[in-house]
């Protein structure tokens, strides 16, 4: 996707239109993230000490963790892997492009469930999600909220770094 969702009358289709703008803001993130210098990418800037690199490694699982985990119901061996004593975590080993690729796969899978279930549909019980698990649509809503203030801070710590702003 090239810019922001624009509206328009092409479509009203609530699963669409989430789709759209998951997948604007995982672009936006990316390309942030992929205009830094390989030792800002993996840098913090900022007091709280989180790096670009690890902001979306955590938006990777963060996504899994509500949509596969918790919506469908799947098994994941570590679903809370991108956190390592209490902060988010990136190993040395793991190249950005692996990162990106975790984000891209997890976006395709999202993607296929909004297309293959209604937004009224619950999550599967247990796993993420004892007692009354929450609609498809309030899952989205909830990842699309944090992709939106995720990419906000991302700004921050890309200006002190040099990189690319905005949308």
């Amino acid at each position: 996707m090239t810019g922001f969702p624009e509206p328009s009358g092409e479509t009203a289709d609530t699963a669409e239109l989430l789709a759209r703008y998951l997948d604007f803001y995982r672009a936006a993130v990316v390309r942030k993230v992929a205009s830094l210098a390989a030792v800002e990418q993996r840098s913090s800037r900022l007091p709280s000490g989180w790096t670009p690199v690890e902001l979306l490694h955590h938006l990777a699982h963060m996504e899994r963790r509500w949509l596969v985990w918790g919506f469908l119901g799947e098994s994941m061996p570590d679903p809370w892997a991108e956190e390592r004593d209490g902060r988010w975590h990136v190993p040395d080993d793991l190249p950005l492009e692996s990162v990106i690729d975790l984000l891209t796969q997890g976006g395709s899978r999202t993607s296929d469930v909004l297309a293959a279930h209604a937004l009224s549909e619950t999550g599967v019980p247990g796993g993420r999600f004892e007692g009354d698990p929450p609609t498809l649509a309030w899952i989205c809503f909830h990842v699309l909220q944090e992709y939106a203030r995720h990419a906000g801070q991302l700004d921050v710590a890309v200006e002190l770094a040099g990189g690319d702003l905005g949308e």
